[in-house]
This record gives C-alpha cells, sequence and structure tokens, in this order.
C-alpha cells in the first residue's frame, strides 16, 4: 500500500518525490501544472516553512478610503471563489483567469496562467472573454467562464470591473471573483511569475 502511495505521490507531483515536498498545495497535490501563454507553468508553493511575507505583502492597514475592505461577492450572480477553485480554472483551456490591476502591477509579479486586463480597460477588451461587439455595445452569449483577482481583500480593481463587465451584459453566472488576490495567494507561497 505504502508503495501504490509513493508511486501516486510520484505522478502527483510531476515526477518530484512526495518525500521532497515539504509543503504541498493539498494533501493529495504537491504541485500543478497551468498552461499559460508562454507554455506550461507549475504552481507549487514555497517549501521553506519559515518564509515570511515582507514588505508592501505585510501590510495589514491600508487607508480607507481608497483601501477599503471589499464585499465577499461584488455583485449578485458572482462566485467568490479560492485558491483551489482558482487553480482548477487555470488548468480548464475554455476558462479565462484575469488579473485586473494595473500593468505596473502585474509586470511586478503575478498568477501563473493569469491574463493582464486592467480594470479600467475590461469595457474594451471583453472580446478576449468570449464577447463580440455589436452596435449596442456587447454580445456576450458566448461569454467564458472567468475569474478575476487584484491585490487583495482590500483591492476594489476587480470588484470594479466585475460590476462593469456585468452592466455591459456578461453573466454574473460566468464570473468568479478570487477575493484573496495577489496578498492571499503570496501569504500561502504559492507562485507567482514575473518578479
Amino acid at each position: 500500500m505504502k508503495r501504490l502511495a509513493y508511486a501516486i505521490g510520484l505522478l502527483c507531483a510531476g515526477g518530484a518525490a512526495w518525500a521532497d515536498v515539504a509543503v504541498g498545495i493539498t494533501k493529495d497535490m504537491p504541485s500543478v501544472t497551468v498552461p499559460t501563454a508562454e507554455g506550461e507553468a507549475e504552481i507549487s508553493r514555497i517549501q521553506d516553512t519559515d518564509n515570511k511575507l515582507t514588505g508592501d505583502w505585510a501590510k495589514t492597514s491600508r487607508p480607507c478610503p481608497d483601501f477599503c475592505i471589499q464585499p465577499f461577492t461584488p455583485a449578485e450572480g458572482v462566485t467568490t471563489i479560492g485558491e483551489l477553485e482558482l487553480i482548477e480554472m487555470l488548468k480548464d483551456p475554455e476558462a479565462v483567469v484575469v488579473d485586473s490591476r494595473t500593468s505596473d502591477w502585474f509586470q511586478g509579479g503575478t498568477i501563473p496562467g493569469a491574463i493582464n486586463i486592467p480594470y479600467s480597460f475590461v469595457l474594451d477588451q471583453m472580446d478576449e472573454l468570449g464577447c463580440e461587439a455589436d452596435f449596442d455595445g456587447w454580445d456576450c452569449a458566448g461569454a467564458k467562464p472567468v475569474a478575476l483577482f487584484c491585490n487583495g481583500i482590500w483591492c476594489g480593481q476587480s470588484p470594479t470591473a466585475i460590476r462593469n463587465m456585468i452592466s455591459a451584459g456578461y453573466p454574473a453566472e460566468k464570473i468568479s471573483y478570487y477575493r484573496g488576490g495577489m496578498q492571499v495567494w503570496r501569504m500561502l507561497g504559492l507562485t507567482v511569475t514575473g518578479e
């Protein structure tokens, strides 16, 4: 039985033995490979069990306004998700994961597989999400499942983008909101690209 568990661990780790993984994503998932525009990327957690957030990501208090705690659900019909559901969306070739932060934040590090559509430009780029431009704005009959995130619970960029998408005709039930954003992603020691 132990050999079977070890073999499954090898398969799940993409070749890395579970013994080499001190910090997995879940007890059954040491890491995961997701498609990105640059090819496949592995998402795992930092293996240093003494690792701590520093700098801006370690801040607990930001002035409100502008950095107020966001509601759990930014709009009716939108599903709020956590890290494991976001990873599933990253693996789904039909889904789109959107980093809705401004490009300077995106270039400073993002979630592997996410595309950048800044919250202030989302209404101009809904074609990347399966909508088609028409004379009245957007036809979103072919809208893709999409997840949006920004810097964290205190960041209003993705909630603003979500509300604007819905007002332009994007179906709310096709939208997921990763409320934890980059702060929680980093707090969990998950892979960040572009740093």
